[in-house]
């Protein structure tokens, strides 16, 4: 093939799997291993050293597991694509993967070509998900946005102000600090945070920021706040 090889990062804290994989993945004419990393902090660090095309990260990194460190290198190297190997078809894995922003992922049973062929396909910019685990992705994913419409709905009950403490709430301030950004008394405080509780349908401030945070809603009510 013609161009520049494809330039590869490879985390794993085996090293004799690193080894293997990068033997395996050098027999491309098309690859070239730049970087190895034992542990995510590595990974991030060798990323934004030797400015990698594609990362190949083992799910179960230490120290930062490869879904964190996914995240890291996405924002400190975005021109890197993120490929996850996971232990076993585990959806729940698959989703927070996709979330930090990796572009694809593969169990680490899978054989060398169908590696071969992924990291290519991430190196294009698709992304690639194991046709047996669409399944259950697609299932997580509905369920996902069935709950993020219900928590949408739930706050569309507050009032602007309302809104406003929630955010507060969301972003760890307690009585004081809303208080003092709403140039309000501790005890309206207080009340607005009571009503909030109720009209939201839980029991404590702590459920009401999970709430907001899980649903992805911090960032519409920042909008209504300004």
């Amino acid at each position: 093939m013609g161009g520049s090889p494809i330039r590869i990062l490879l985390g794993d804290q085996h090293a004799l799997f690193r080894e293997a994989l990068r033997t395996g993945l050098e027999g491309e004419s098309d690859f070239q291993v730049v970087a190895e990393a034992r542990n995510g902090p590595e990974a991030v660090a060798e990323a934004e050293r030797t400015i990698p095309d594609v990362a190949i990260l083992d799910m179960g990194l230490p120290v930062t597991d490869g879904v964190r460190a996914t995240l890291l290198i996405v924002e400190r190297s975005p021109h890197c694509r993120v490929l996850i190997l996971g232990p076993n078809d585990d959806y729940r894995r698959l989703v927070e993967a996709l979330d930090a922003g990796a572009s694809g992922y593969l169990t680490k049973e899978a054989p060398l070509a169908e590696l071969v062929d992924a990291t290519r396909a991430v190196n294009r910019g698709e992304t690639l998900v194991p046709a047996r685990m669409l399944g259950p992705l697609l299932v997580n994913l509905l369920r996902r946005r069935k709950e993020q419409d219900r928590a949408h709905n739930r706050i569309a009950r507050l009032t602007p102000r309302e809104r406003e403490v929630l955010a507060l709430l969301a972003d760890g301030a307690d009585n004081g600090d809303i208080a003092r950004v709403l140039v309000i008394s501790p005890q309206t405080a207080r009340t607005h945070i009571q009503n909030i509780l109720s009209k939201l349908s839980v029991h404590s401030r702590l459920e009401a920021a999970a709430l907001v945070r899980q649903n992805g809603i911090l960032p519409d009510l920042l909008v209504a706040e300004r």
